[in-house]
């Protein structure tokens, strides 16, 4: 996983809710082996219209273009449990979610890949959809080590919580193997000691 410590770009607003899986990554994007392509997969049926973009959707407009935040609407990724969704994400340049709710199996996708997602109150979150919806204040800061998220040309500054754990593995940019490999010389000792203990085992 890449590292996340504090992290500066453009927010943009995708407020409607229950976006599921199939809208962030279509069936037809599924049939790959491996991850190759899914930035193009992601949102595609909306960032495009007859094969061109679709100046609607907002990751097409100025000031969007190169959005690294997406201010999210409730129950974000709902759906099916495709990762391929939260690979598609991270393809396109997304490093960060913030709402107030996201699906369950998702939001799991989402830690264990290093997409980081953030739920905040409601009525905050709809103060930072406010700014992020005019592309000339749109930059957030995400400072993961002090949990804050700062916003309005640096003028506003809010808390958010994460798990322990999973705050450690985002700003190591450890997923659960390397962070069981920190653990590896003890590992290894506790396995000599318990065949040296038990060497009937083998």
């Amino acid at each position: 996983m890449i590292p996340f410590d504090q992290v500066t770009g453009a927010a943009a607003p995708m407020m409607a809710p229950n976006v599921d899986t199939d809208v962030i990554m279509p069936k037809m994007f599924l049939k790959g082996v491996d991850r190759g392509g899914l930035g193009e997969g992601a949102f595609n049926l909306l960032r495009f219209s007859g094969g061109r973009p679709n100046p609607e959707f907002v990751l097409n407009q100025d000031g969007y273009r190169d959005a690294c935040f997406l201010v999210v609407g409730p129950n974000f990724g709902c759906g099916s449990s495709r990762e391929h969704a939260v690979w598609g994400l991270q393809q396109l340049g997304i490093r960060a979610l913030i709402g107030t709710s996201f699906a369950g199996i998702f939001n799991d996708n989402c830690a264990n890949n290093g997409l980081l997602t953030i739920s905040l109150d409601p009525l905050v979150l709809t103060e930072l959809a406010e700014v992020a919806a005019d592309s000339s204040r749109n930059e957030v800061t995400i400072d993961l080590a002090a949990q804050t998220i700062r916003f309005d040309r640096g003028r506003r500054s809010i808390m958010f919580d994460i798990e322990l754990a999973r705050k450690e593995a985002f700003l190591t940019g450890r997923d659960f193997i390397a962070s069981t490999l920190v653990f590896a010389d003890d590992i290894h000792a506790f396995e000599a000691r318990y065949r040296a203990e038990n060497p009937w085992i083998g």
